[in-house]
């Protein structure tokens, strides 16, 4: 599973660079700041997760490739922006499929790390939220996760936990992983296309 596990972090971890990339272009950092912040979403949620489990030091800073893919996702960004931006809600669309990658990826490293079905889950959300978290916070902007009604720890919650039972279960880890993943990244981009949004209390 390490293989596979590798892959859907370093795919994860491209997606959520491009798009920290994009918020710098946005809020119009200098190249410092796009650095740094497509890096720390890439990241983030990696480093909680390893450091709850005990998968110290995190992955991020044992394995080189960790670090060179956010970097070369930052630089591209920071030179194609106009080519990467010409579609709409492109930053929401790659977190989107960081969130898929990043929920299963999560979920499946903790359960490896002899760590329960729930609290799997919860770091598979966690793992896919907390560079995004992270990346709003320093952007100055309302995390996305914590948007009135927004749909995005539910569909991370969705995907973690096919990952997970289907781990339970015994089932191919490839087939399933693909399966949980676009779940999640399905349901939130139909919830971007289409307005879903979770209930929220009657005022």
């Amino acid at each position: 599973m390490a293989s596979l596990l590798l892959v859907l972090d370093l795919a994860g971890i491209l997606v959520f660079a491009i798009s920290g990339a994009l918020l710098a272009v946005r809020r119009k950092l200098d190249i410092i700041g796009l650095l740094a912040l497509a890096t720390l979403t890439a990241l983030g949620g990696g480093w909680i997760r390893d450091i709850l489990i005990g998968a110290v030091p995190p992955a991020s800073l044992a394995d080189w490739r960790y670090l060179l893919v956010p970097v070369i996702a930052a630089l591209t960004t920071f030179w194609f922006h106009p080519v990467v931006t010409r579609r709409e809600r492109t930053v929401d669309v790659l977190d989107a499929f960081g969130l898929g990658l990043f929920c299963v990826a999560g979920a499946l490293k903790a359960v490896e790390y002899g760590v329960g079905p729930v609290p799997a889950i919860l770091l598979g959300i966690v793992t896919a939220a907390g560079g995004g978290v992270l990346r709003d916070v320093v952007a100055l902007r309302v995390p996305t996760v914590f948007g009135p009604g927004e749909l995005y720890a539910i569909p991370a919650a969705a995907g973690a936990t096919i990952a997970v039972v289907g781990h339970e279960l015994e089932f191919p880890v490839t087939p399933v992983a693909v399966v949980a993943a676009t779940v999640a990244v399905t349901w939130r981009l139909l919830a971007i296309t289409r307005g879903w949004h979770a209930p929220v209390p009657r005022t």
